[in-house]
């Protein structure tokens, strides 16, 4: 920001489970800052975070929102503030995952009611695992039933007895600032001398200097306790926790103050390039940016959020796309507040500014100098765990459907659109049910297109199990040349050790040499619909052994047709058998859910591979049929009231038990009818 150097500068994400009070603390900060005349309501609408039109009919955070201020502290020292508001509902956990990017510090929200739960531990592990440091935010004290030192016990217990308080509720109903009260109230006043005590000596040890100057009996100054400090927080070994109660405006002068003092600056923590070196963030260094999110505004066009690593990037200049090799002309720069745009001359290292209209740029690509090539740590986002099979709901809808799906994927990362070859369907992926029903809100008021969702197709496979043999004779005369051609065909499994599919095992040139192509060519469309419900064929091994031909009428067709009739033959007599998707699924639940997450799995044909503990969470290692997880998102939610979570991927194909299969070809024979 103008005017204030990369050292004062702080920027932090609000991280945390869903009803945390991420949103309310963010207004609240705002409110604070200046950045808004009055403390924004997520139940009236008018909170600067939840802008959009879905945040507003939902009432929760959907996108990750930045905002960027100053404030200054009680010592009047003036500190930049950049902070990210981010979404604790599990579907939009891509929108964490970017901005835990675009920060130095990850500022965990905890809810004194709910103390620690599912969304808290995921954002303590993704901080760590993005090497952020992290503090904590205790809210909604100011509720019944509420207990800080029970609190700050379950925050202990889960992520260590680093986690010190740095701030501390009264009797009075206010907080005092540990490290920056004078006289604190007589009821806290032995528990301050003790915490602040500890943390001035965990301060002392970061520093040799310091420890000298603190076993020599000399008192360190509050700028060498905040430097301590500072580093202690960047490496980890102090987690500060905070205590705010945004709408009664209690704790959150206290916590940008602890912000200032405490939390670590883009030069303190310094992000690493894709080669692990340290990205320099001096003002004078060469410029280098992350592309962390995307947003087309209605009425500037497409906005690019970026991060500035280090260096200066500058208005009306022009920057390389090291992941893509191109040039970007920057035309304007601009601080996004909410709806509030302001055009600004320059950004330096942890400020998060605007650029519209880049032409090639897309989330996770890298912005350096014209004649560097930097690039950033990709950005790996959560893979999909929702399918939906996505039609137009009119012919007009259908000339905009491509267009419109394009313009949301661009912007969320964790979306994914797969045109299914196989089952000819137009399939959307995404992290949640919620997540899809956003998008889809998201394509009507955006571009226009109202769409129709329903359960995607399974793509099962077909194969044998055993040896089989297929005949046929095509035949056909209509006067002139006719067509002419026999083919006798095995087939059998295809085994690891096989080194082709196809053999030609044809002696004595009963079919020629230039036919059997053909032959081929008709096996290879023959197995694009199995003989048990028409599904592709895979894993099969064909001998081509024996045929006929005549010399006038005999033609490539011909044999490609006899090719493709006999596999059918040849493979309803070895033993046919469908084939499924099998997808391994981690599950993480609480405790008290596992016999009704274990129980769906097994009534989901489900096979539990192994269980186990992390962070605290119950975590289900399983092997399920894809056919039965299209749905799992929303069933898993209802099972244990939002706080289970799960992630898969493809395994291998599996042969299909035969009371399934007879349902599978039952609605195979149906939809032909139809």
């Amino acid at each position: 920001m103008k005017d204030i150097a990369v050292a004062d500068v702080r920027s932090f994400a609000l991280m945390g489970h869903t009803g945390s009070g991420k949103t309310v603390l963010t207004d609240a900060l705002l409110l604070k800052m200046g950045i808004n005349d009055r403390l924004g309501s997520v139940d009236a609408g008018s909170s600067m975070s939840d802008s959009t039109v879905e945040e507003k009919e939902r009432k929760i955070s959907i996108f990750s929102s930045p905002f960027s201020g100053s404030h200054k502290t009680g010592t009047g020292r003036q500190i930049a503030v950049n902070v990210i508001d981010t979404p604790g509902y599990m579907d939009f956990y891509g929108q964490v995952v970017a901005a835990s990017r675009s920060v130095e510090t990850g500022l965990i929200v905890v809810d004194a009611s709910s103390g620690v739960q599912v969304g808290t531990r995921r954002a303590w592990k993704l901080a760590v695992k993005q090497g952020l440091s992290r503090a904590i935010v205790i809210t909604g004290l100011d509720r019944d039933n509420t207990d800080f030192a029970k609190t700050l016990e379950d925050v202990q217990t889960a992520f260590g007895n680093n986690c010190v308080p740095v701030v501390l509720p009264a009797a009075d109903g206010g907080v005092v600032d540990i490290l920056g009260v004078k006289h604190a109230p007589d009821d806290v006043a032995a528990q301050v001398e003790e915490i602040k005590g500890s943390l001035v000596e965990l301060a002392a040890e970061t520093d040799d200097t310091l420890i000298e100057k603190f076993l020599g009996g000399e008192d360190l100054s509050p700028d060498e306790i905040g430097l301590g400090l500072r580093e202690a927080v960047s490496s980890g070994g102090l987690v500060p926790v905070f205590v705010c109660c945004a709408l009664k405006d209690l704790g959150v002068s206290e916590l940008l103050d602890g912000a200032a003092r405490l939390l670590p600056s883009p030069e303190a923590n310094a992000r690493k390039d894709n080669h692990g070196e340290p990205i320099p963030c001096g003002a004078s260094d060469p410029f280098v940016g992350l592309v962390w999110r995307t947003v087309n505004d209605p009425f500037v066009g497409q906005l690019t959020f970026l991060r500035v690593m280090g260096g200066t990037i500058k208005s009306d200049s022009e920057v390389s796309n090291s992941a893509k090799d191109v040039k970007e002309r920057v035309g304007s720069l601009l601080l996004v507040n909410g709806k509030k745009q302001v055009s600004v001359d320059s950004a330096t290292a942890g400020d998060v500014v605007a650029i519209p209209k880049l032409k090639h740029t897309t989330v996770g690509d890298t912005l350096c100098t014209v004649g560097t090539s930097v690039t950033c740590r990709a950005i790996n986002f959560p893979s999909p765990v929702m399918f939906q099979a996505v039609t137009a709901k009119t012919q007009a809808d259908e000339d905009k459907i491509g267009l419109a799906l394009t313009r949301v994927c661009e912007e969320d990362p964790t979306l994914y659109v797969d045109r299914n070859a196989e089952t000819k369907e137009v399939v959307l992926q995404g992290l949640g049910d919620v997540h899809i029903d956003v998008t889809v809100g998201l394509m009507k008021h955006r571009s226009n297109v109202e769409v129709l969702l329903s359960t995607p197709k399974v793509p099962y496979r077909e194969t044998v199990t055993g040896q089989g043999e297929g005949h046929y004779k095509h035949r056909k005369q209509s006067g002139g040349r006719g067509q002419y051609g026999e083919v006798y065909l095995r087939v059998e499994p295809m085994l690891p050790a096989d080194e082709d599919w196809f053999v030609n095992a044809i002696v004595g040139g009963v079919i020629p040499h230039n036919f059997i192509p053909a032959v081929q060519k008709g096996l290879l469309e023959g197995m694009q619909t199995g003989s048990v419900a028409g599904y592709p064929v895979e894993g099969v091994k064909a001998s081509l052994y024996d045929g006929s031909y005549h010399d006038v009428d005999s033609s490539e067709v011909a044999f490609k047709i006899a090719g493709s009739r006999a596999l059918r033959e040849a493979m309803s007599n070895a033993k046919p058998v469908l084939l499924e998707p099998i997808m391994e699924v981690k599950i993480a639940v609480p405790d008290d859910c596992m016999g009704d997450i274990n129980g769906d799995l097994n009534h989901k044909r489900g096979r539990i591979m192994g269980m186990g503990v992390d962070d605290g969470v119950q975590v289900i290692t399983a092997e399920v049929p894809q056919a039965e997880l299209f749905r799992y998102s929303a069933e898993l939610r209802s099972m244990t009231g939002g706080r289970g979570s799960f992630e898969m991927k493809f395994e291998r194909y599996e042969q299909v038990p035969a009371n399934v299969t007879q349902k599978i070809v039952a609605a195979a024979e149906q939809e032909k009818e139809q």
